[in-house]
């Protein structure tokens, strides 16, 4: 991301203070974000009151949403502060090893897979002749393997702000990095909103935007100047990806940040939804902004997935009735 994997996923929680993370509760008039997370210092997680749960579980409550995520530790395998912000590393009981940035869930090895899959798939198998691929922030490097699956990519950069995060994935999240050294691949710890600022017009096929909450230095992300400098660094047929947030709870979130793709020159927008267990709501998306018209049907591959496949790809398409009426589609 333009600041770290999650801050563009891991945005400001601390203490009761709060720019929050993925979902943690914000303002959702997109792009001017506040935050009430409220993540818990130094756990083994802080007990919550009345719900029962002591100090062997982490518990990321979002507060406006009225929900929470808990999960059951065994115990605390990292802990530090980076430049841009806390990192935590903790062994679960039942969701493997889980990454902690600033008090808020960043993945754990449970679960990742639908999230890293549902980035990059739908985009690489849309786009005809998919050969340079940019990822903004995906610091942990999931996302980054997965597109280095296909064939078809010749190149990906990947640009995070926070080295450490990438290091600590390395560490705890091997099966996740085990494409870095694939020749294809570029890491860059740099800012994400300058780089892609800087970078050839027309140059990239996709660009998938890692990324968190609108809130602090991910705000920009979300921004229209942003998605112009992403459509014009694209080429006439270039996607651009970007996680969209929860379908029920940032609905008001998604439908602004449609208009502004559209606004900055996509010619049409797809969101697409799927399973998220460890996010808040459980339930996650991610919108697609087209510079040509969206593929009736898609590139076949032999890529192995565990989520992904063309029938969840359709599948995914198919937004509630709710969620049409919302965004007006």
């Amino acid at each position: 991301m333009v600041v770290p994997h999650r801050i563009l996923d891991g945005l400001r929680c601390v203490r009761i203070i709060v720019v929050a993370r993925r979902g943690c509760g914000y303002n959702a008039g997109l792009l001017s974000a506040q935050a009430a997370c409220l993540p818990f210092p130094g756990h083994l997680s802080t007990r919550i009151p009345n719900m029962g749960l002591d100090q062997s579980w982490f518990s990321e409550p979002c507060e406006p949403c009225g929900c929470a995520i808990s999960l059951k530790l065994k115990r605390k395998l990292h802990d530090e502060q980076s430049p841009y912000q806390r990192l935590e590393i903790y062994q679960t009981a039942t969701f493997g090893n889980l990454m902690v940035l600033d008090g808020c869930v960043m993945l754990t090895q449970r679960d990742n897979f639908i999230y890293h899959e549902m980035m990059a798939h739908p985009a690489l198998h849309a786009h005809p002749d998919p050969r340079r691929v940019v990822i903004i922030g995906g610091g942990d490097c999931g996302t980054l393997r997965e597109v280095l699956k296909h064939e078809a990519v010749k190149e990906v950069w990947q640009i995070d702000i926070d080295e450490r995060v990438t290091r600590l994935a390395e560490r705890y999240f091997p099966e996740l990095c085990e494409s870095n050294g694939d020749p294809r691949a570029h890491l860059r710890f740099e800012d994400g909103i300058a780089w892609v600022a800087a970078a050839a017009a027309g140059y990239y096929d996709i660009i998938i935007v890692d990324s968190t909450d609108p809130v602090g230095p991910a705000e920009g992300l979300f921004r229209e100047p942003f998605y112009r400098d992403c459509r014009r660094a694209l080429g006439r047929q270039g996607i651009l990806v970007q996680q969209s947030e929860s379908p029920l709870l940032h609905v008001e979130l998604i439908r602004k940040m449609r208009a502004a793709m559209l606004r900055a020159g996509s010619t049409s927008v797809q969101t697409l939804h799927f399973p998220q267990p460890t996010y808040p709501s459980g339930w996650w998306s991610a919108t697609l902004a087209y510079g040509a018209e969206p593929p009736q049907s898609w590139r076949s591959t032999q890529v192995s997935t565990r989520y992904y496949s063309e029938a969840v790809h359709r599948g995914a398409l198919a937004l509630p009735a709710y969620l049409l009426e919302a965004l007006g589609s």
